[in-house]
């Protein structure tokens, strides 16, 4: 069939600036809440790219994965804990290009590797390729590479990246190629070592890195890969000792600094976390910082907006109101808890993961208990977010802030943290809290599209943050500790600071001093517009990188 999406092809002629063909290759987007291919903040900022790089009318691509049944459905058991389910999703608005692609995987030259594309009059985003190995003339196991983001298997893992690199690029190449292939984030990397061997030159190659967590800088063994077909052919031993980390493995990352001619970090201070950690690695000894960013026109509530703009405080506060009225109806539905719109609500909700410290606020169960008992100030918390569904040691905590707010009627924990929820959450805040550990948290871009909606920040100095915050004008930040002393000791310490902020600072100033707080909340807005917004961040990423 012939789809007029079966070669390059945007709604409008690209914008001079933005000439340049840009195949931007991502493990996950979030672009849309009916499209559930993504599981957290790497997909949130894919996503808001794609919208940012269509209104700026930029010549860009997006290359992904269509994952049948998404990252996973967040469910409860019968004793209101998490439950994972797995449903198949069919996305009916998703067109077939035509293209088909075959790539050798492990001993199977021939696994078909068919393209889906996401129209931009669907989402308003440029077009998105969507991969999917669900399809005729495949064996049973070669169907199921694609079920699952992030699947647990080691195996399929691999199989995954080399659908989105090899199969990725060659649908590219079908598209007519790009001038650049961009990897945000390490998955993708077979693409850059096809491109390589089929004469793309590194000038072509730019790489974006997310993570200081081990966990998302992939090492794998060197020679099983290698047998797998990862690197597009099979190299010779003196071949895989130039790719080689010690201890026989490949770096994903490593590998993608060397090959890439530029490459960037996603905040001012994850770029000097970067360069400690990668030094001797990065081709030209640089790493550019471009500081990750969410979409404006997206996540900002158009009435919260006309008010900011008018500087109009009442009608600012009577909306914020309103939208705290409706995310209570979300509350009240899945937990049975009525929580007043004048309270103030904090909220704590992202990816759930260990160092990120969901929890933070029981460490002093004493100071909790006054916490939410104070009738003078009295709070409202809600928490949110998805655990990786075979990280055990998240959904613990998940699990535990289920039974330690089951019985309260000011705290609830909510399931089903999607794009949906997560405006109603920073639309429906007073308070984002973020709580990782220092240099842990490469930017953290939730707290952004919070501050559009004028939900302050209280949050540790990481991340983004060092660059947004003025402490006590914009946001309460935490003093920054010793990030190399003992964990142990950093929450300890943290933990009293957090409540010495919530006590001394942010309560007394909503109750007492409400005109203050609207300030804030004004100058919030004004600082995170629009330098935080992806427009700033994809317009960078043309100057800088491409």
């Amino acid at each position: 069939m012939s789809n007029e999406y079966s070669t390059w092809k945007h709604p409008y002629n690209p914008s001079k600036k933005y000439n340049k063909r840009v195949a931007y290759f991502s493990m996950e987007f979030a672009i849309d809440q009916a499209l559930k291919i993504y599981s957290g903040g790497l997909g949130f900022l894919a996503g808001s790219h794609m919208r940012s790089a269509f209104e700026l009318k930029q010549n860009m691509i997006g290359v992904g994965m269509l994952w049948k049944y998404g990252y996973y459905d967040q469910s409860r058991n019968q004793d209101q804990t998490l439950k994972p389910e797995f449903v198949e999703k069919t996305h009916n608005f998703l067109e077939d290009t035509g293209i088909q692609v075959k790539i050798k995987i492990n001993d199977n030259p021939d696994v078909n590797v068919r393209a889906y594309v996401l129209k931009p009059e669907v989402f308003g985003t440029v077009p998105l390729y969507l991969l999917s190995t669900d399809v005729d003339g495949n064996d049973h196991l070669s169907r199921t590479i694609t079920n699952y983001l992030y699947d647990a298997n080691e195996a399929t893992r691999i199989a995954q990246s080399i659908v989105l690199g090899v199969g990725g690029a060659k649908v590219v190449e079908a598209l007519g190629g790009a001038d650049i292939y961009h990897l945000n984030e390490g998955h993708a990397l077979p693409a850059f070592y096809y491109l390589k061997n089929n004469g793309v030159k590194i000038e072509q190659l730019v790489f974006t890195t997310h993570t200081p967590e081990k966990a998302g800088n992939a090492e794998r063994d060197i020679n099983y890969l290698n047998q797998f077909g990862f690197f597009g052919k099979t190299l010779a031993q003196e071949q895989l000792n130039e790719e080689m980390v010690p201890g026989g493995m490949l770096s994903y990352t490593v590998s993608a600094l060397k090959m890439a001619k530029k490459t960037n970090a996603v905040s001012k201070l994850h770029g000097k976390v970067s360069k400690e950690m990668w030094k001797p690695y990065a081709s030209n000894g640089t790493i550019i910082p471009i500081t990750n960013a969410q979409n404006l026109a997206y996540w900002q509530d158009p009435e919260l907006k006309k008010a900011w703009k008018n500087k109009k405080e009442s009608a600012f506060a009577k909306r914020k109101l309103a939208l705290k009225e409706e995310l209570f109806k979300t509350v009240l539905d899945q937990t049975g808890k009525i929580f007043d719109p004048k309270v103030l609500t904090i909220v704590w909700a992202r990816r759930f993961a260990g160092y990120k410290r969901a929890d933070m606020l029981l460490y002093d169960y004493e100071r909790f208990e006054k916490l939410v008992n104070n009738t003078q100030y009295p709070v409202q918390i809600i928490w949110a977010g998805k655990p990786y569904p075979m990280d055990w040691y998240a959904i613990d905590i998940f699990n535990k802030l289920v039974h330690t707010t089951k019985y309260s009627k000011t705290l609830a924990v909510l399931t089903g943290y999607e794009m949906e929820l997560s405006k109603k959450l920073k639309q429906g805040s007073d308070v984002w809290l973020n709580t990782p550990r220092i240099t842990r948290e490469a930017s953290g871009t939730s707290g952004m599209s919070a501050a559009f909606n004028g939900s302050l920040n209280v949050s540790t100095d990481d991340g983004w943050i060092p660059e947004f915050r003025k402490n006590g004008k914009n946001s309460f930040v935490l003093p920054a500790l010793d990030h190399t002393m003992p964990v142990e000791e950093q929450d300890r310490q943290d933990c009293a600071n957090l409540y010495d902020i919530l006590e001394k600072k942010v309560l007394p100033t909503y109750y007492d001093k409400p005109e203050k707080w609207q300030q804030m909340v004004f100058r919030a807005l004004d600082d995170v517009v629009p330098e935080f917004t992806s427009e700033r961040m994809a317009k960078q990423y043309y100057e800088e990188l491409y």
